[in-house]
């Protein structure tokens, strides 16, 4: 079955860093587009970044600049850099992937993100 456990989240303060990882099985991990999802409390879970299985991205307007999302085929692992954090990146972070369309739409844990002002 598929399995995305995400991990890297922490306590930081504004302006500083994070590295997030996801590390995916169950899946031919180089085959498939994947994302990173991000859900503040009171908020909608809110797509952040985008990585195809060729390596193009894409990044929600709030955080162009700022994060970077990767892949490490070899290691069936998705990162996500996250700098220059501001207090409302503050969410829990998570790791998804849709293989097909339609189809279902797996997520990981997630992982707690805070920035302190």
């Amino acid at each position: 079955q598929v399995q995305l456990v995400e991990s890297g989240g922490g306590l930081v303060q504004a302006g500083g860093s994070l590295r997030l990882s996801c590390a995916a099985s169950g899946i031919i991990f180089s085959m498939y587009t994947m994302d990173w999802y991000r859900q503040a409390p009171g908020k909608q879970r809110e797509l952040v970044a985008t990585i195809t299985s060729g390596g193009s991205t894409n990044y929600a307007d709030s955080v162009k600049g700022r994060f970077t999302i990767s892949r490490d085929n070899a290691k069936n692992t998705v990162y996500l850099q996250l700098n220059s954090l501001k207090p409302e990146d503050t969410a829990v972070y998570y790791c998804s992937v849709q293989r097909f369309r339609p189809g279902p739409r797996f997520w990981g844990q997630g992982t707690q993100v805070t920035v302190a002002s």
